[in-house]
């Protein structure tokens, strides 16, 4: 009799240590796919401020029609991009596009004074700082999730609760680690 206790104890608490390491992993997995979701709330809020920023510069500065063209092209491409490498990408091509058009917007005062502008651009760098939130968010989660993959005990665990390692949320070191050229 007290050996049957002690073998149901034993089997309980490996019960409950089963239990508790098998949901910290789908925590962390649910974590990390709701952390993507909020880089992609945000780059869709900028993806919609794009085109009344294009469409304020474009009536003061008519004739810059690729800088335009380049930054509609990166919207789209933003728009339908879905893996995390994918969007990523498209990220950087957009804010790439993006810097081009505010250089653009440097080379005509009447349009940095115009209120529209002015307010446009405000919501864009309040955008974009939301956007580096989310993504440091996303890679925090990331982060935490392939800890737990790769340590003992939990990675025992991974393969049964389908959870695998995840990619960070990468920044391409060509198109968003350097300046923009401006020239006039």
């Amino acid at each position: 009799m007290k050996t049957t206790l002690i073998v149901g104890g034993i089997v309980l608490l490996l019960a409950i240590f089963f239990i508790a390491q098998y949901n910290r992993l789908i925590r962390l997995n649910v974590a990390v796919d709701e952390a993507f979701a909020q880089i992609e709330v945000q780059l869709k809020r900028r993806a919609d401020l794009i085109p009344n920023l294009v469409e304020t510069v474009k009536g003061y500065a008519t004739h810059e029609q690729s800088t335009f063209d380049a930054v509609i092209t990166a919207r789209a491409k933003a728009t339908t991009a879905s893996t995390v490498a994918d969007v990523s990408a498209a990220d950087g091509m957009l804010t790439q596009a993006l810097r081009g058009l505010l250089a653009v917007a440097e080379a005509y005062p009447d349009l940095k004074a115009s209120a529209n502008f002015m307010s446009l651009q405000e919501e864009l760098s309040t955008t974009e700082n939301k956007v580096a939130f989310s993504r440091q968010f996303y890679n925090d989660s990331v982060r935490l999730l392939n800890t737990a993959v790769k340590t003992i005990p939990t990675n025992f665990f991974a393969g049964f609760a389908k959870v695998d390692e995840r990619e960070f949320y990468e920044v391409d070191e060509a198109t968003n680690r350097n300046a923009p050229n401006v020239s006039f």
